[in-house]
C-alpha cells in the first residue's frame, strides 16, 4: 500500500474512533443515578439527588455546581478534579471519597461523614464543614481560606500545607491533627485542645488562640507564638512563654 494511502487510512480510523469514543461518552452521561455511575467529565449542574445511593460514583471531572447531594450515600466516590462548588452534601455519607483537585467554593458539607476523604490540592474556600465527621481525612495543600469547620471531628486530619486563613475552628476536635507548615493566619482556633496537634512551620499570624490548649501541641516555637493572638487563659508547652502583647487588640474582619 503507497505510503499516502496508509496515512489516509490511519487518519479515518482515528477519526472513527474518536467519533466512537465521543458517542459512548455522551451515552454514559445519558445514565441515570446509581450505585458506580461513571459520569467522568459530564455536565451534571443542579441536579438533585438528595437521599440517592451513588457508591462507589465516578464524577472525576464532572461539573456538578449547585446540585443536591444531601444524604446521598457516596461512600468511595470519585470526584477529584470535579466542580462541585455552591453543591449541598449536608449529612451525605462521603467516607473514603475522593475530591482531589476538586473546586467546591461554598459547597456545603454540614454534617457530611467523610472519614478517610481525600481534599488533597482541592479549593474548598468558604465552604461548610459544620459538625462533620472528617477524622483520619486528608486536606494536604488544599485551599481551605475561610472554610468553616465549627463542631467538627477532624482526629488526626492531616491540613499539611494547606491555605487556612480566617478558617473558623469553633469547637472542632483537632487532636493529633496534622498542620505543620499550614496558613493559619487570622484562624479562629480559640478554646480548642490541641493535644498531639503538629503545628511544626505553621503560620500562627494573629491566629486566636484564647483558651485553648497548646500544652500537648509538638512544633511550636516561641516565634511563632509571639506572631499570635493569644490570652492568659491559652496553655503553653513548656519553655514557651505568652508574648508581652497578649492579648492582641481587636481588628476588623
Amino acid at each position: 500500500m503507497p505510503r499516502r494511502t496508509r496515512s489516509r487510512a490511519a487518519s479515518g480510523i482515528a477519526v472513527l474512533v474518536a467519533v466512537l469514543a465521543a458517542g459512548s461518552a455522551e451515552a454514559r452521561c445519558q445514565d441515570g443515578p446509581k450505585p458506580k455511575v461513571d459520569w467522568s467529565g459530564c455536565s451534571k449542574a443542579q441536579l438533585l439527588l438528595s437521599n440517592q445511593d451513588l457508591s462507589g460514583a465516578v464524577f472525576t471531572k464532572a461539573l456538578l455546581t449547585n446540585g443536591d447531594f444531601s444524604r446521598a450515600r457516596l461512600p468511595g466516590a470519585k470526584l477529584n478534579e470535579a466542580e462541585v462548588s455552591r453543591a449541598r452534601f449536608e449529612g451525605a455519607d462521603l467516607s473514603g471519597s475522593d475530591f482531589a483537585k476538586a473546586v467546591g467554593w461554598r459547597a456545603n458539607f454540614t454534617g457530611a461523614y467523610l472519614t478517610r476523604a481525600s481534599f488533597a490540592s482541592a479549593d474548598m474556600s468558604r465552604a461548610l464543614f459544620n459538625g462533620a465527621t472528617i477524622a483520619g481525612a486528608n486536606f494536604s495543600k488544599s485551599e481551605m481560606i475561610r472554610a468553616d469547620f465549627s463542631g467538627a471531628d477532624m482526629s488526626g486530619v492531616d491540613l499539611s500545607k494547606a491555605e487556612l486563613a480566617r478558617a473558623v475552628f469553633a469547637g472542632a476536635k483537632l487532636s493529633g491533627a496534622n498542620l505543620s507548615f499550614a496558613n493559619l493566619s487570622r484562624a479562629q482556633l480559640g478554646g480548642l485542645d490541641l493535644a498531639g496537634a503538629n503545628l511544626t512551620g505553621a503560620y500562627l499570624y494573629l491566629s486566636q488562640l484564647g483558651g485553648a490548649d497548646l500544652s500537648r501541641a509538638a512544633g511550636l516555637t516561641q516565634g511563632q507564638l509571639d506572631t499570635a493572638c493569644g490570652a492568659g487563659d491559652t496553655k503553653l508547652p513548656a519553655g514557651l512563654a505568652a508574648p508581652k502583647g497578649w492579648p492582641c487588640p481587636g481588628e476588623d474582619d
